[in-house]
C-alpha cells in the first residue's frame, strides 16, 4: 500500500514539473537570446560555397584541402562571393597573407635628394696638357727625353736644336749691340724671343758674346711625357710636334647618366669616387660640366668632373665608381623601386586596401633615383602599396581583372591603306621591284629609312634617274606595298593617289574573277534578241549559202555507239549547190 502511494506521488510530481518547464523555459531561452531556429539559421548562413586555391581561383572543391601548390583551400562564403564583382580586387586570408611574407610601405610626398651611382674612367685634364713645337726648322741634335712615360720637371732641358735661323739670328743680335742702337737691339731681340730662345738663352748670349751652334728648349711645365713624336737627328720644322707634356697633379672623371637623370646634375655638385685598383679609399671632387650630346649607342649623357691628384696616385683610364650627390627637387609623391611593376607597355603597383584586399593599378612614373620611383598619376599620398610578394598578387588580380592590358596595351588608330610619300630614287631591281629612301611617313609611323617596294605596271619609270627626288604613292594591297604612281616635278596630291588607288584596286578585282565558274543558265538574254518589225519578213534559211560555213566545231566525235547520220530522209530541193 505504501509502495503504491509512493509510485503515485512520484508520476504527480513528474507532471507537475513537466508542466513548469513548459510554461516558463522558453521565455527564459528567448530572453536570454538563444533561438533554436535562429541558431540554425546562422549555422546555414556561414556554410562555405565551396573551398579555392590561394593562387588560382578556377581550383575548386566541395571540402578543405590543398591546393596543387601544396597552401590550404580557402573557403568561400555567400557574403565573399558577392563581394568579388570589382575588377582587379583579390582578398587574400590572414594566414595566407601571412605565409606570403606580405609587406606593405607607403605612399610619401617629399624631395628627391639623393645620389646618382654611376661609372666612369679617368682622364687627363686637357687644361694641363702642352704641346711642344720649334718655331723654325732644324734638326734634333740632342733629345733628353726618350719615352713616353718619363717624367719632366719645369726648366728641364728636354732637347737641343740646331738650326742656321737661329745662329744667323744671334749673329745679328751680336753686331747690333756693338752700335748702341737700342732700337735695334731691342728689335733684334724680340726676334729671337719669336723665334724661341728664353729669356736666360739671351742673357747668356750677352755675358758670353759667343754663338751657340745648339740652341737648349726647356720644359714649360712639370709632369710626365705622354706623347713624343721625334727622335735625335730628325729634321723638324714648325708643324712638327716634338713632344707633349701631361700634368696628373688634377684629372678629370668622363661618366655617363641615362637621360632621366642628367637633369638632376648639375656642375659644382659634389661627388665621390672609389676605384677597385685602390680599395678602401675614397676621393671628393666635383662637377665640371655635363656634355650637351647623347651617345648614340648608350643612349646616356657624358658628365666630366674634376679631382684632385696630388699624391698622382690616379692613372689615366682606370676605371672608377662615382656617386654624384643630385639636387633636391619639389615634393613629389614617391615609392620604393622595390614596389615597381614593370612591363612592356606599362607599369603597376598593388595597392593594399585593407582587410586583406588587394587590387592592380597602372602607374605613371617620372624620375627614377636611387631606391625611390617619383609617381606622377595613379596614386595619391598615404596610400599603401604591396613591396614583397606583389608580383603573386598582381598576377592573381590580373586574371580577374577588367585591365585594358589584357585586351590591348593600346588602341591603335586605323591607318590609310594609301599615303602619298616623299623619297629619292636609289635604283631598279627589277622589271616591278624598286628601291627608294623614302621621308618619315607619319600615316603609318614609319621612320626614314631605305626599301624595296613592288611597282605597279601602269606606271612609267623612263624619265627618273637614280638618286632624284620623287613623290610617290604607296598603296598597302594583298600584304604588299604598291607604288601606284611617282612624279619627279612634285605635282603629286593625296587626292590623285587616292583616284589612281581605286582604279587600280577595281582592275585588280576583275583580273581576279573566274567566269568558268558562273551559272549562265539564269541569265536574261532577252533584251539581246532582235525584234521582227511589222514589215519584215521572216527569215528564209532555205536560200542561205551554206558552203562558207564552218561546222566544225560543232561536230561531235562519233563513238561505236553512234549511228551514222542518214541523209536519204532530207529534202535537198530547196538547197542552193551552185557554188559547189
Amino acid at each position: 500500500m505504501k509502495k503504491t502511494f509512493l509510485v503515485i506521488v512520484l508520476v504527480g510530481l513528474g507532471f507537475t514539473g513537466g508542466y513548469f518547464a513548459q510554461q516558463w523555459l522558453p521565455g527564459l531561452m528567448g530572453a536570454s537570446g538563444v533561438n533554436n531556429s535562429e541558431m540554425s539559421e546562422s549555422s546555414a548562413e556561414r556554410k562555405p560555397l565551396y573551398w579555392v586555391a590561394p593562387m588560382d581561383p578556377n581550383y575548386k572543391r566541395d571540402k578543405p584541402g590543398l591546393s596543387p601548390m601544396g597552401m590550404d583551400l580557402v573557403p568561400v562564403y555567400p557574403e565573399d562571393a558577392a563581394g568579388k564583382d570589382e575588377p582587379g580586387l583579390v582578398k587574400i586570408d590572414a594566414t595566407v597573407e601571412n605565409n606570403l611574407g606580405v609587406k606593405t610601405a607607403k605612399v610619401m610626398r617629399q624631395k628627391v635628394a639623393s645620389s646618382i651611382n654611376t661609372v666612369g674612367y679617368i682622364s687627363h685634364n686637357e687644361d694641363k696638357l702642352h704641346h711642344m713645337h720649334t718655331r723654325v726648322e732644324g734638326w734634333i741634335e740632342k733629345l733628353n727625353r726618350k719615352a713616353v712615360g718619363d717624367p719632366v720637371e719645369q726648366g728641364d732641358i728636354v732637347f737641343e736644336l740646331y738650326s742656321p735661323t737661329l745662329v744667323n739670328a744671334q749673329y745679328e743680335f751680336l753686331s747690333l749691340l756693338k752700335t748702341n742702337n737700342k732700337g735695334l737691339i731691342a728689335a733684334s731681340k724680340e726676334r729671337l724671343m719669336a723665334l724661341g730662345l728664353d729669356g736666360q738663352a739671351i742673357k747668356q748670349l750677352v755675358n758670353t758674346q759667343q754663338v751657340r751652334q745648339r740652341i737648349q728648349i726647356r720644359a714649360p711645365m712639370s709632369g710626365y711625357v705622354t706623347k713624343l713624336g721625334v727622335r735625335e737627328g730628325m729634321y723638324v720644322k714648325p708643324m712638327t710636334q716634338i713632344m707633349e707634356i701631361g700634368d696628373l697633379s688634377e684629372v678629370w672623371v668622363i661618366a655617363e647618366v641615362f637621360a632621366r637623370q642628367a637633369s638632376l646634375i648639375q656642375p659644382g655638385q659634389p661627388a665621390t669616387m672609389r676605384t677597385d685598383f685602390l680599395p678602401g679609399r675614397n676621393w671628393q671632387g666635383k662637377v665640371d660640366y655635363i656634355y650637351p650630346d647623347l651617345d648614340s649607342t648608350t643612349r646616356t649623357f657624358k658628365v666630366r668632373l674634376r679631382f684632385p691628384n696630388q699624391a698622382l696616385s690616379l692613372k689615366p683610364n682606370m676605371f672608377v665608381h662615382l656617386a654624384i650627390d643630385a639636387k633636391s627637387t619639389q615634393p613629389t609623391l614617391l615609392i620604393p623601386n622595390a614596389a615597381l611593376i614593370r612591363s612592356g607597355t606599362m607599369n603597376r603597383v598593388v595597392k593594399a586596401l585593407g582587410d586583406g584586399k588587394y587590387q592592380s593599378i597602372t602607374v605613371t612614373t617620372g624620375k627614377e633615383t636611387g631606391q625611390q620611383v617619383e609617381i606622377l598619376s595613379g596614386l595619391k599620398e598615404g596610400d599603401r602599396i604591396v613591396t614583397s610578394a606583389q608580383f603573386l598578387i598582381d598576377s592573381e588580380s590580373s586574371i580577374t581583372a577588367d585591365f585594358n592590358r589584357m585586351e590591348t596595351a593600346e588602341k591603335m588608330p586605323e591607318t590609310a591603306s594609301v599615303v602619298l610619300a616623299k623619297g629619292v630614287w636609289n635604283k631598279s631591281i627589277a622589271a616591278d621591284q624598286v628601291n627608294i629612301t623614302h621621308d618619315p611617313i607619319e600615316a603609318w609611323n614609319w621612320p626614314a629609312m631605305t626599301m624595296n617596294f613592288q611597282l605597279d605596271k601602269s606606271v612609267s619609270t623612263e624619265a627618273v634617274k637614280n638618286k632624284q627626288a620623287i613623290d610617290f604613292c604607296i598603296q598597302k594591297l594583298n600584304n604588299q606595298y604598291l607604288i601606284t604612281d611617282l612624279s619627279t616635278k612634285g605635282d603629286l596630291t593625296e587626292a590623285a593617289c587616292e583616284k589612281t588607288a581605286k582604279a587600280i584596286s577595281v582592275s585588280t578585282d576583275m583580273e581576279g574573277m573566274d567566269h568558268s565558274k558562273m551559272d549562265h543558265s539564269k541569265m536574261d538574254h532577252s533584251q539581246h534578241q532582235m525584234l521582227e518589225a511589222k514589215d519584215e519578213k521572216p527569215v528564209d534559211h532555205s536560200t542561205m549559202d551554206h558552203s562558207q560555213m564552218d561546222h566544225s566545231q560543232h561536230q561531235t566525235p562519233k563513238t561505236e555507239s553512234e549511228k551514222s547520220v542518214d541523209h536519204s530522209t532530207m529534202d535537198h530541193s530547196n538547197m542552193n549547190h551552185t557554188n559547189q
